[in-house]
């Protein structure tokens, strides 16, 4: 059965009929949707599934600390490498559900260095990505490397340069492990 990763943007808060109309259809095949714990898109996610009474989510969330578990659904407790509340920390329940998924979809407000990542990792897993651009109103999906690299290379260069650093410190933090590789940085 496909999963289906959901995650987007903390500053995402509302979903629109857009976006619900694309959830709605993952809904209607009964695709498991694996999604984080965090306040924003993940909580609105949620908040809908709830609203709908959809039952086939899990809900993962970091060393047994959940944040938004709404539909008193199933969770999945991820152990973290470090114990300090942080960007690495979050991260460890993000490369477990992108490497479990079958495919992403991600809410991304244009700022957002943690939704890349998540769908560069799934992207670097040769796993399709849609993600729904929140400013533009649009979606764009991602089958291959080269169509993520030439999208990748027009985001604003701020945030490109963070989701290096990151995912450059996760490849480093990862040798010898089961961790995601970037082989697409």
């Amino acid at each position: 059965m496909t999963k289906v990763f959901i995650g987007g943007s903390r500053h995402v808060s509302r979903l629109n009929s857009q976006v619900r109309r694309r959830i709605d259809n993952i809904v209607s095949k009964i695709f498991p949707i694996l999604i984080g714990d965090a306040n924003g898109a993940d909580k609105a996610v949620q908040t809908y599934l709830h609203s709908i009474e959809y039952k086939n989510v899990e809900v993962f969330c970091t060393e047994g600390a959940c944040r938004n578990n709404i539909g008193d659904w199933q969770i999945r407790n991820i152990p973290a490498e470090t114990r300090e509340r942080n960007a690495e920390f979050y991260s460890a329940k993000d490369r477990v559900m992108a490497r479990e998924a079958d495919i992403g979809f991600m809410l991304w407000d244009s700022r957002s260095v943690g939704t890349l990542l998540n769908a560069m990792r799934l992207i670097s897993l040769q796993k399709k990505v849609v993600i729904y651009i929140v400013p533009d109103k649009q979606f764009r999906e991602f089958h291959h490397q080269d169509e993520w690299r030439s999208f990748f290379a027009n985001c604003d260069a701020e945030v490109r340069h963070k989701v290096e650093e990151r995912a450059a410190r996760e490849m480093r933090s990862s040798v010898g492990a089961s961790q995601t590789a970037f082989p697409i940085l």
